[in-house]
């Protein structure tokens, strides 16, 4: 499917005589085309716009937001955007909505120094060429919606109806059972009008190890946690999930990856290797605990793998939302956010004074002030390591 894009941006770029790039709805790169130029020209051939895109994959947010300032996402026809350096576009653009059924699939764009006329022949025609590239990707995300469909009912369905499902998604793969492969949730992720293709149509799975990524967008499995999305991401080998770690933090450029204005980052989680697709829910678990984990402690993230949480490996098997231990509730009230603090850094760092006391940037004698009124706001002895290990457990499970 990728050489059938690559062919048609190249067919567009010989047409009109400038590079063209071929960029999805969410302005992930699926193909440029090449072009030869000298003198003056090489600089617009190599914009910084386009330089980024090809180079990173994806548009910054704020060249995004100029683009669709001008209507791309309901033009039909050709739209001239002019420069903005402070959005870093240097350069102006012709943009060629690519579009199928009604449906914007994405943007062909050129580059433009203002002297073609909109209503140039050639345009026409490139536009047509941008048709047959909308029916394209309309095709491919009606597959990949499919498979995301099966991946929900195998990850969500009775257990009869799953195993079905699992069945034919493996189907449809294509010989999935003997594949390496590993589950990766990110979290939390807004749902959008489809749930095909979050790598984007054509986006260079193949490099990543990956001929295939089916991923949903599904509820959360257990109460109070956030939407997440899944991907079944195939392995190069049993002996690495590099190839899971690399879609995860694709993943997480999306711009559905994200909660509302305020909330915590969005994080990946990525389950153990397994083969084929069989114990898809266990894999699940453990890429959404992982996620979780991630979330709460920055130190995992943003991406974490279920093999290296450690400690969190049981915390996050516990059910949820867990009601705090009456001994360790006072403690998390708002108004004792510095005691609660202080008291996780003390037992992540084993008890040790000098150590904790650096950390958080405070004296010694300030430390073991705080520390004697967790004493008594909890009613715990922290000498005892009973009474550690829960208040430990009781923080971290709270930040989960």
């Amino acid at each position: 499917m990728r050489e059938d894009y690559q062919e048609l941006i190249d067919e567009v770029s010989a047409l009109l005589g400038t590079p063209a790039t071929l960029e999805n709805r969410d302005f992930g790169l699926i193909a440029f085309g090449a072009h030869e130029s000298a003198g003056d020209d090489a600089d617009l051939v190599m914009d910084p716009v386009r330089t980024r895109s090809i180079m990173q994959r994806r548009s910054t947010a704020a060249v995004r937001e100029w683009f669709e300032g001008f209507g791309i996402t309901r033009a039909t026809g050709p739209v001239r955007i002019p420069p903005d350096p402070s959005a870093g576009v240097v350069k102006g653009r012709i943009c060629l909505p690519v579009r199928h059924g009604g449906v914007v699939y994405g943007y062909v764009w050129l580059l433009d120094d203002g002297a073609r006329p909109l209503d140039d022949p050639r345009l026409a025609e490139a536009m047509a060429g941008a048709a047959r590239i909308g029916a394209l990707l309309a095709a491919e995300a009606r597959a990949g919606a499919r498979l995301g469909e099966l991946l929900r009912a195998a990850l969500t369905a009775a257990a009869r109806d799953a195993d079905a499902a699992a069945a034919e998604l493996s189907a449809a793969l294509g010989g999935a059972e003997t594949w390496p492969l590993a589950l990766v949730a990110v979290a939390p992720w807004q749902e959008g009008e489809e749930r095909e293709g979050a790598l984007g149509p054509g986006q260079d799975t193949a490099q990543a190890g990956m001929p295939n990524v089916p991923v949903l967008s599904a509820l959360p499995a257990r109460h109070g946690h956030p939407t997440a999305l899944a991907a079944v991401v195939r392995l190069r080998s049993a002996a690495s999930a590099e190839s899971a770690r690399a879609a995860a933090e694709r993943l997480l450029r999306s711009p559905r990856a994200g909660g509302p204005a305020g909330t915590a980052a969005p994080a990946a989680g990525v389950s153990d290797v397994r083969h084929g697709l069989d114990g898809l829910r266990e894999a699940w678990s453990q890429a959404l605990a992982a996620a979780r984990a991630a979330r709460a402690e920055t130190r995992l993230g943003p991406v974490a793998r279920w093999g290296d949480l450690g400690a969190h490996r049981l915390l996050t098997a516990l059910p949820a939302p867990v009601r705090a231990d009456p001994a360790v509730r006072v403690l998390l009230e708002p108004g004792h956010r510095e005691m609660a603090r202080t008291a996780e850094v003390f037992l992540d760092h084993a008890g040790q004074a000098g150590r904790t006391a650096a950390a958080l940037g405070i004296h010694r004698q300030t430390l073991y002030y705080r520390l004697s009124r967790v004493e008594q706001l909890t009613g715990l002895d922290l000498d005892e390591g009973t009474d550690r290990l829960l208040l430990h457990m009781a923080l971290k499970s709270a930040r989960l």
